[in-house]
């Protein structure tokens, strides 16, 4: 696992947390649940790749 993905995942929930605030508190709620959604939805993309990655790794120690 690399610190630069680490540090990505850190920028894309500071920026979905900044967002949501500013939503919120002018009223658009639905808007500010959708962008944590989609937030938690490009967090999870960028981790697919390293568990495909851990899951490759592991067969191979396992001889699966």
């Amino acid at each position: 696992m690399d610190i630069t993905l680490i540090m990505k995942i850190a920028g894309i929930g500071f920026l979905v947390s900044i967002a949501y605030i500013v939503l919120n508190k002018s009223g658009r709620d639905e808007m500010a649940m959708l962008v944590s959604v989609a937030g938690v939805v490009i967090v999870l993309v960028m981790i697919i790749s390293q568990l495909s990655e851990l899951l490759d790794s592991v067969k191979s120690v396992f001889g699966l």
